[in-house]
């Protein structure tokens, strides 16, 4: 009892120290139960690798320390291995063509070739398998070199000039976008997607190979939105057939967006599109007999070459990286995707007269699309809403001053007939 007086000097511990305690030892043993599984997951794996040959080391457990951030080898019957942080190939385990991919050697598609031409050995043994899991200890050699991942991500957003390819080299010796961005990195960057040799605009350059997949991919469904310069006016019969779709070589485009960048010039259109078929904008205005003067692309993934002059480059910032990577992530596996849509006939949204129709499922607006022109786009007429005039009706019931003075009106009436 002489201790319970005592109590109200102790300090207690705050309920949000209690809270944060009990969260990280939560967290520890998650991350306990996640490793033992990762461990089985691990020996299954490696027994279906000696099954079918595969170059792997069966016997060898990877212990990552927490101090030094080193790795330990260790094998059996033999002494643990310590092996230095800057010989480690990978910080996780992936696929072989992935692997090939981020470290700078080409994307993902070329890698299984290279891979089918037992032009890579693992751990001194041709590998064939373009799914083979690299793991933290292999030894990746592609062309008598020791192949690391590249962990120095770079994001360059180019305004693209003209007399330029999208390459990263030229046999015929012409200029490429990457003569342009010599300055920004010392890495191996390269385009994500293509422009045209004369086609300006925005262009993003990196060597992060999983954001050049997604943002390539047509199931993400990136939307482009270019202005266009014509040999002549667009007259409003083209218009609509674009708008309601046309059947090119190579199967129907469909448009997001289309509208006229300057009320007096008709040949100047602001035209937002998600395909990424080869020369499709250009296609689209050819196919109707008209010649494209200048296609610039003025957005691309929500990105616009504003305060970016021509020929010039800048640094993509953190946040607008992290938009990069989880855009439009609820449209991935559903089953509408965006190379589908193009195969459909989708319903359109008719706005009043015609002047700007646009697609079911467009990203950007008339407004967001006339800011990244720069230029004055088309708005539709906005409708007058007629105010609606009731007429009163009359009441079922009188009030009593109504009574009081249809009695008397009565009763002169009478009066009067006398």
């Amino acid at each position: 009892m002489a201790q319970d007086a005592f109590k109200k000097f102790v300090n207690p511990k705050k309920n949000s120290v209690i809270k944060e305690e009990f969260k990280q030892e939560k967290k520890k043993a998650l991350k306990e139960k996640r490793a033992y599984f990762e461990n089985l997951k691990k020996a299954e794996y490696e027994a279906r690798q000696v099954k079918r040959g595969a170059p792997v080391k069966p016997t060898a457990k990877v212990i990552p320390t927490k101090k030094d951030k080193e790795i330990v080898a260790v094998k059996s019957n033999t002494k643990p291995k310590v092996v230095a942080e800057n010989t480690v190939t990978t910080d996780e385990v992936m696929p072989l063509n992935k692997f090939l991919a981020h470290c700078g050697i080409c994307s993902r598609r070329d890698a299984v070739k290279i891979i089918s031409d037992s032009e890579v050995k693992v751990n001194g043994n041709i590998c064939l398998e373009p799914g083979y899991k690299v793991q933290p200890t292999d030894e990746i050699i592609y062309n008598n070199k020791k192949l690391y991942v590249t962990k120095n991500l770079v994001y360059v957003l180019l305004n693209k000039p003209k007399n330029h390819i999208t390459t990263t080299e030229d046999p015929e010796g012409r200029k490429t976008v990457l003569d342009l961005v010599k300055k920004a990195t010392d890495q191996r960057v390269y385009p994500i997607g293509r422009l045209d040799r004369n086609t300006t605009g925005v262009l993003i350059l990196t060597n992060d190979g999983d954001l050049a997949q997604k943002l390539s991919h047509p199931s993400y469904s990136i939307t482009k939105v270019y202005e266009a310069k014509l040999d002549k006016p667009l007259t409003k019969a083209d218009f609509e057939k674009i708008l309601n779709g046309l059947v090119l070589e190579d199967g129907q485009v469909l448009v997001d967006s289309l509208a006229y960048a300057d009320d007096k010039d008709k040949s100047v259109i602001g035209i937002e599109i998600h395909s990424g078929r080869n020369r499709i904008v250009r296609r689209i205005f050819e196919s109707l007999g008209y010649d494209v003067k200048s296609l610039d692309r003025v957005m691309y993934a929500g990105l616009t070459k504003k305060n970016v002059e021509r020929s010039k480059w800048r640094y993509l910032s953190d946040k607008e990286i992290k938009v990069l990577k989880y855009m439009n992530e609820s449209k991935r596996g559903k089953k509408k995707e965006a190379f589908v849509k193009d195969q459909m006939v989708s319903d359109f949204i008719p706005t009043v007269a015609g002047k700007t129709d646009k697609i079911k499922g467009s990203d950007y607006s008339n407004k967001e699309i006339s800011e990244a022109i720069g230029e004055k786009v088309l708005q539709p007429e906005k409708v007058k809403r007629v105010k609606e005039v009731k007429i009163p009706k009359a009441r079922k019931f009188k009030t009593h001053s109504e009574k009081k003075a249809h009695a008397l009106l009565t009763a002169t009436k009478t009066k009067s007939s006398k």
